[in-house]
């Protein structure tokens, strides 16, 4: 099964977003902060990591580049899931390493082909 490292703070949304995954197939390890972020990169090796940018302790900013500077994690993908919406954000956050961007709320049909292309799974 895909694995996917979801780096989200907000309880209802990591319990919500998880469960959705896991309904389509995936497993999800789900942390609440950059810092284990970066520690579950290195540990598990996911697919493809949904990284919310406004984290505690190591946002998720620092965390992305920690994660894309080393060299045994920076192949994984990396998707912004974020509320902020605005271009300058999400090219701020390609700029940062992401390799894509999804804006809170999020359409998760829009986001599962996100994952879908960037991990080259067919849903």
């Amino acid at each position: 099964m895909m694995r996917i490292l979801l780096a989200e703070d907000d309880d209802m949304s990591r319990d919500m977003l998880s469960r959705r995954l896991k309904k389509k197939g995936y497993t999800v390890i789900a942390v609440e902060d950059g810092e284990k972020a970066v520690a579950a990169s290195k540990e598990h090796q996911p697919d493809i990591i949904l990284m919310d940018l406004d984290i505690p302790v190591m946002d998720g900013w620092e965390a992305t580049a920690m994660i894309k500077d080393d060299a045994s994690t920076s192949a994984i993908p990396i998707i912004a899931v974020t509320s902020y919406a605005m271009a300058s954000d999400r090219d701020r956050a390609l700029g940062a390493g992401c390799d894509d961007y999804e804006s809170k709320p999020f359409d998760l049909l829009r986001l599962l082909s996100k994952i879908e292309a960037l991990i080259g799974r067919d849903g």
